[in-house]
């Protein structure tokens, strides 16, 4: 243990002051306690969930660990204009194999500040690197990275950061075609945009469930207000998921115009390069009586023009999601 002077000693109890009693944790209402540790714990998640995201991306093109050797390895300045995806990872004396510390997308900032920072001791964050080393918690450090252009960091945002928007529809007005009704406030820009559609995920009950559930009178029946609240359960166990299908490029027309011309394209002006994802949403607005059609969303970010030829965008994103687009070739 570390010793303490009786002065530290003092100050360090001085310094727990801050902490709230038991008094007056009891003082605060106990919903806004569960609502702050649900808050605090869903940042953690979202968190959590972006970095495993970005290992996966990084584990997909099966890099190889590079050792860092000395602090001072990033003073040169060879990755100084690189935009990357990067990680770094640890072994231990007792265990060889490598494992992440953490990942991250370095597009705002370049590749070799962002790891002069972690392996620089006076920041926080080569701080505690050089703790865990000098302590023995850890015998090597390594780095991985993946070097990445503007358009393909852009396409990564607009994957992990921006939200899906729903599209409405119409409803059919005495035969089976509904027609899409586009959100306004699509920017007449150039970038990336990407469409998909919901799939219905349907969790039957248990048989067990749906005995009780279907004889309320015999004993052990469920009520009304119990099946409500498994209802509502299962909803939280089962989101809405969305699939991507297709991830398009407005360089030559503009976000507005490209996602104009995919929903409200008439069939018989569609051409070779647009059929596949047109020939979906236009098949989508045929519905049966008592059908509803697909659930549709789009999500989009502006990119500038003279980045949008750079990169491998569609693989790109498809290493991200971890499955292929349907309607890009």
């Amino acid at each position: 243990m570390e010793d303490y002077s009786q002065e530290d000693w003092g100050n360090h109890s001085q310094d727990l002051h801050g902490y709230p009693t038991d008094q007056e944790l009891d003082e605060i209402p106990v919903t806004k306690r569960t609502l702050k540790i649900k808050q605090e714990s869903s940042e953690e998640a979202q968190k959590r969930d972006i970095m495993q995201n970005i290992v996966q991306i990084l584990e997909s093109v099966q890099l190889k660990w590079e050792l860092f050797q000395s602090w001072t390895d990033f003073s040169r300045l060879h990755l100084s204009n690189k935009l990357a995806i990067f990680g770094i990872g640890y072994n231990t004396r007792w265990k060889e194999d490598i494992r992440y510390h953490y990942a991250e997308i370095s597009s705002q900032v370049p590749l070799g500040k962002r790891l002069r920072e972690y392996f620089n001791s006076e920041k926080p964050e080569g701080r505690i690197i050089m703790t865990r080393v000098q302590k023995m918690n850890w015998k090597n450090v390594y780095y991985k990275f993946l070097e990445i252009t503007i358009s393909e960091a852009r396409c990564l945002e607009l994957h992990m950061e921006i939200d899906w928007i729903p599209i409405a529809h119409s409803k059919p007005t005495g035969g089976n075609v509904v027609q899409y009704l586009l959100p306004g406030g699509i920017p007449k820009s150039p970038g990336l945009y990407a469409i998909g559609y919901e799939e219905c995920i349907e969790r039957p009950l248990s048989p067990h469930m749906e005995r009780r559930s279907l004889d309320p009178g015999k004993e052990g029946g469920v009520d009304l207000e119990t099946l409500s609240a498994q209802a509502s359960l299962q909803v939280e166990i089962e989101p809405t998921r969305i699939t991507y299908c297709y991830l398009g490029i407005a360089e030559v027309r503009t976000l507005q115009q490209c996602l104009f011309l995919h929903f409200q394209a008439n069939t018989k002006t569609f051409s070779k390069d647009w059929v596949g994802i047109n020939g979906f949403l236009s098949q989508n607005c045929i519905v049966d009586p008592g059908v509803s059609p697909k659930s549709i969303y789009i999500k989009f970010v502006e990119v500038e023009r003279d980045f949008l030829s750079a990169g491998s965008l569609v693989e790109c994103l498809e290493k991200a999601i971890g499955y292929p687009l349907k309607f890009n070739n």
